[in-house]
């Protein structure tokens, strides 16, 4: 086929070269540890090997991406199939709070959202904050943003970390969006996926001849509902027969054994029955969606098309991910929030010629919390905050200390499993409700390669737990099932002695906003 896959801890034969933290470091990386919460006096490094480019999609589903045998048959996504064809698809990310602002800012502290505190999308940002762009433009390289940011509802002014900045406020808009560019704003004429490719691409432009290693993110808004195709993408779908999921149907069936508030959220702002307050067509929902992530697509390529005819391709990583997942119907269910796969699942792909064998697929469980890490690592920077992840280098490249950290990181995550079987490692998850759409309850989670047990704090309700290997489409609970009782004793100690480890044993209150998603928005 397509690809060739990798076991957890095994790696592709190239290598990046041997790894650049002190051992001390590494060793404290690796265990989670970390020291003082303020940046150095002064940051070096030596020479990294790759530039870096981060592609951010909102939204995009794990499953969403053409090559994928889950994929719908009519989605097109060449230039993800190439990333995937032609270097390394990650085919267990996952994001550990699954919504816009907490999950992006773990992608850039590289922490649970409850260490930095950016539980929902309209908090600011805590004071002290370090995101680790930070190290690198200390160090030296020029690093750039560009595109969505949504770390405070209406904050798009620059943000420490990038030597040049372009975003907007808030969700922004897909069309003439208005952007921040170092502090001025200006509004630009033309779809706004187009726009942001086209301001990263200038940056790139600009830099011609220049030797400096950079890092650019390019942080799309799309696929974030509601969601509006380019022009030359309308109705590309319109005439495909939808695969509605079998989970999607109301009946006995579906819900037995399900917690009672997925059942009412289907009549929600978030439910297929009453979906935008039953102002939206479930088919044509799914139709704009899959026919909005064509130009993101399309994006991709126009950035993997400039490195190879500027000359980059041989020097630079380029990293694609979603900032979260999306339900299309599962559980009579859309948007995020919740612990289901495709809630918390995201695309990932790594493009690297030269370096990442072709065809790659690599099954161990990367988090966004890892991304920061990682970065760090491929240019030879520390990090001086306290980061919950860890690098996965080690799954890109030959580096014998590089895959020891990785298997760290495999061993500091494994949940203890009952009657003397094996442990594994395990996504630790949370969502903590938000007063804006309150049909969704906290939630804390933990997800290995098979058991998935699912915490629900403050609700009258039951908790879950299955068996992915046997019921990937999580249809049958068994948290009351007498054969799985030492499981969920095993994995409800593990949820809270992570929490415990990580500091994530309060819930962050935050000011209620003014509106909810069970009333409509006032012009």
């Amino acid at each position: 086929g397509l690809h060739r896959r990798l076991a957890p801890g095994t790696v592709p034969v190239r290598r990046f070269g041997p790894p650049r933290l002190a051992p001390a470091l590494a060793l404290a990386l690796a265990l989670g540890l970390g020291i003082p919460h303020a940046l150095p006096e002064s940051a070096t490094a030596q020479q990294p090997q790759r530039n870096v480019i981060l592609i951010l999609s909102d939204d995009h589903r794990y499953d969403f991406m053409g090559f994928m045998d889950e994929a719908p048959d009519f989605l097109e996504t060449p230039n993800l199939d190439r990333m995937a064809a032609e270097g390394a698809h990650l085919r267990n990310a996952f994001v550990t709070t699954s919504l816009c602002s907490p999950s992006r800012a773990s992608i850039f502290t590289g922490q649970y959202a409850h260490r930095h505190r950016i539980v929902d999308n309209t908090s600011p940002i805590p004071a002290g904050t370090v995101f680790f762009p930070q190290y690198l433009q200390q160090a030296g390289y020029a690093t750039a943003y560009v595109g969505k940011w949504h770390m405070g509802e209406t904050d798009d002014a620059p943000q420490p970390g990038f030597d040049h900045w372009v975003s907007f406020r808030g969700q922004g808009v897909y069309v003439d969006p208005e952007l921040n560019v170092n502090g001025a704003r200006s509004r630009f004429e033309g779809y706004t996926t187009d726009v942001l490719t086209d301001q990263a691409l200038d940056w790139l432009a600009r830099r011609r001849g220049s030797s400096e290693p950079f890092f650019l993110v390019l942080s799309h808004k799309a696929v974030h509902a509601e969601f509006v195709p380019a022009p030359r993408h309308a109705g590309r779908y319109a005439d495909i027969e939808i695969p509605y999921p079998v989970t999607m149907a109301n009946t006995e069936s579906n819900y037995r054994g399900k917690p009672h508030w997925v059942r009412a959220q289907r009549q929600s702002w978030h439910g297929v029955d009453f979906m935008y307050h039953g102002d939206m067509d479930f088919d044509e929902f799914y139709r704009a969606y899959a026919e909005t992530l064509l130009a993101m697509d399309e994006g991709v390529g126009r950035v993997l098309k400039f490195l190879e005819q500027s000359g980059l391709a041989d020097e630079t990583l380029v990293l694609y991910m979603g900032d979260n997942g999306f339900l299309l119907g599962e559980h009579g269910l859309i948007d995020k929030r919740h612990a289901y796969e495709a809630s918390i699942r995201v695309p990932m792909l790594a493009w690297a010629p030269g370096l990442i064998d072709p065809g790659t697929t690599i099954d161990a469980l990367v988090r966004n919390i890892d991304v920061a890490p990682t970065v760090l690592e491929i240019f030879g920077v520390r990090a001086t905050h306290t980061m919950d992840g860890a690098s996965f280098l080690g799954l890109l490249s030959g580096s014998d200390a590089a895959r020891a950290r990785t298997a760290s990181q495999d061993a500091r995550a494994a949940v203890p499993a009952p009657a003397g079987l094996p442990g594994e490692p395990a996504l630790l998850y949370e969502y903590y409700w938000e007063h804006a759409f309150p049909h969704t309850p906290t939630t804390f989670a933990l997800r290995g390669p098979r058991f998935k047990y699912i915490y629900y704090h403050g609700v009258w309700d039951t908790q879950e737990l299955y068996d992915l290997a046997t019921d990937p489409l999580e249809q049958h609970n068994l948290i009351d099932v007498p054969a799985y009782a030492q499981h969920v004793s095993a994995m409800r100690a593990a949820l809270f002695d992570r929490l415990e480890a990580t500091g994530g044993m309060a819930i962050p209150l935050k000011p209620a906003t003014p509106w909810q998603g069970a009333e409509r928005r006032i012009p």
